[in-house]
């Protein structure tokens, strides 16, 4: 970690630097040194940008590494890690990288709190661009803590629960850098101290029509506030994006695995209640549960954070490599039967053969977000491809025996646009995405856990309780109503399974799951099941691909090279 130093004012004096018009003039070279960079405002506010490079999205596929999702990439180094070459010395979902952000970040903050740097000739204007950057600044390195936190959490080999070491200051190479862990409470709660202290210096969005009043109460000019405040900064950490990520935080520390409450629980839902009222209450939560199919989607209120829209062409990496092969993608991720058989019915309750399931016509009467977020035999995607992954089926049988086609018998639909095209001679019709880093649906998830954990079913908190939440979302995605099964549910046993499974059907694909069933404890090496139209019948492939993690594999490892490095640091046990 520490040899980072030596690269991050190098890449601070041509991050932000240059505009468009001076890319091809000539530079003075002499004024790219630190001093120029801590006083100018484009330089500096470039080192806080480059922080917003590493954020974490929904197309971070993960679900490869956990009982949802194979994929067909043989040299995928997900693959590896779930079947069991995952060490402190092999380890791609590592985040202690992450530090680097870290370093920006604090380096940064030096430059705001020394005064350097006029961000606005007008005294006013000046002070809330001062106030809006430190509080991005305080809510990005609570972030970057708590990727690093969620990855390398653990319990240590002397049977304590420990978090992480947390930056607040600006190291130089001379600095020392052989810290040890802060216990994992302790890591939670300074990072909840600089969200709240964003949260107090942040506007709740970026918008010209906030009106005139800071989180702070202070009255200031509606022309002066919006230079600073106004909508086109609205892709930048505001304070809504800074509570809910507070709220993840908070229920990712209540979770078994780690506190197991510990008031964190409580914490958790009011922080995510308190929000959701302020954005308009269970209402909003509205119809889309498709929200990347169109330009429209990535712009609703069901996104509350997100990057800004690729270029008028658009693109179609995502499509290019998960679109079935009949399609001409590469079908690299197959979702898991496992994953399939956790959609219920149409009228909600679970897909067995008591409540009306036929394993020889499975996707019949089913939950309507299986259709829309999977390819299963016998779909029909546009243009009229029809994608058969069994026998029979014609020139479609491409999707079941090629190189690159299903191992599972399904597809990724999710995510992808439905109007990309990728034509047999090579050319593609791209179309715009967007990194996604929360959406509103988490949000209610969160609440409807931590409610459900404090007090059961029908424990209100802002109004709204767990039974409120499950139902308004099972009803978005097209369960019959009443929802008989849901009103079932009477104890927290029952009602935390039903919500942990309406988490991994709602936020499948996008990064979740494997994250989840650590804090929750769950077992890690359920085996990849298959399902397979022989000609005749279906039949289910019991092991497409194990699951091979370590007992001790909740807890992931912190770095071998950084356990080397810096003796002070404590690894997580068995690693």
């Amino acid at each position: 970690m520490k040899d980072l130093i030596k690269y991050i004012i190098p890449a601070i004096l041509i991050t932000g630097l240059f505009s468009c018009e001076d890319l091809f003039e000539p530079v003075n070279e002499n004024r790219l040194t630190p001093d120029y960079v801590e006083t100018d405002p484009e330089s500096a506010e470039g080192i806080l940008l480059h922080a917003y490079t590493g954020l974490i999205s929904h197309t971070t596929l993960t679900a490869t590494a956990t009982d949802d999702a194979v994929s067909n990439n043989l040299g995928d180094e997900l693959k590896r890690m779930a079947t069991g070459q995952l060490s402190a010395q092999f380890n791609p979902v590592q985040r202690w990288s992450k530090y680097t952000e870290i370093f920006y970040i604090n380096k940064f903050i030096n430059i705001i709190e020394s005064d350097k740097v006029r961000w606005n000739q007008n005294d006013t204007v000046n002070l809330l661009f001062k106030e809006r950057l430190l509080g991005e600044a305080l809510a990005m390195r609570a972030i970057y803590h708590f990727y690093i936190l969620e990855a390398h959490a653990g319990m240590s080999s002397s049977n304590q629960l420990l978090g992480i070491p947390y930056y607040e200051k600006y190291l130089t190479e001379d600095d020392d850098f052989n810290l040890p862990r802060l216990t994992f409470q302790a890591t939670v709660d300074k990072i909840t101290t600089d969200l709240d202290k964003a949260i107090e210096l942040l506007p709740m969005v970026y918008s010209d029509e906030v009106g005139d009043v800071l989180p702070r109460h202070r009255i200031y000019r509606h022309d002066h506030y919006i230079v600073a405040n106004g909508e086109q900064f609205d892709l930048r950490i505001s304070g809504k994006i800074a509570r809910a990520v507070k709220a993840r935080v908070e229920l990712f520390a209540a979770s078994p695995s780690f506190l197991n409450g510990g008031g964190y629980y409580e914490r958790a839902a009011n922080t995510a209640a308190a929000l959701i009222n302020t954005l308009g209450g269970i209402s909003e939560i509205g119809d889309d549960f498709e929200f990347y199919l169109t330009d429209a989607s990535f712009k609703s209120g069901e996104i509350i954070w997100r990057s800004a829209m690729e270029g008028s062409e658009g693109s179609a990496w995502l499509e290019t490599n998960n679109f079935p092969p009949s399609v001409n993608g590469s079908g690299d991720i197959n979702p898991s039967h496992n994953l399939v058989s956790a959609f219920p019915m149409e009228n909600g309750y679970p897909a067995t053969t008591e409540n009306g399931y036929d394993p020889q016509n499975p996707y019949q009467s089913r939950d309507p977000r299986l259709a829309a977020f999977i390819v299963c035999n016998g779909q029909t995607l546009y243009a009229g491809a029809r994608i058969v992954t069994g026998l029979g089926g014609g020139f479609d049988r491409v999707d079941s025996i090629v190189e690159r086609s299903t191992h599972t018998g399904y597809y990724m639909k999710k995510l992808m646009r439905n109007d990309v095209r990728i034509n047999n001679d090579g050319t593609v019709v791209g179309k715009k995405h967007a990194n996604v880093y929360f959406r509103l649906t988490e949000l209610f998830l969160i609440l409807a856990e931590a409610a459900n954990e404090i007090g059961g079913p029908d424990y209100a908190v802002g109004g709204m309780t767990a039974r409120d939440i499950i139902g308004a979302i099972r009803e978005r995605a097209g369960i019959e109503q009443p929802d008989a099964y849901l009103a079932s549910i009477a104890s927290v046993e029952g009602m935390r399974e039903l919500i942990r499974n309406e988490r991994r059907i709602e936020l499948c694909f996008e990064g979740h799951r494997f994250w989840d069933m650590r804090r929750w404890g769950l077992p890690l090496n359920e085996s990849v099941k298959g399902y397979f139209h022989n000609g005749t019948q279906y039949v289910e492939i019991p092991v497409v691909e194990p699951r091979t993690f370590p007992a001790h594999a909740k807890y992931l490892p912190i770095p071998y090279s950084e356990i080397l490095k810096f003796p002070a640091l404590e690894q997580n046990q068995g690693w």
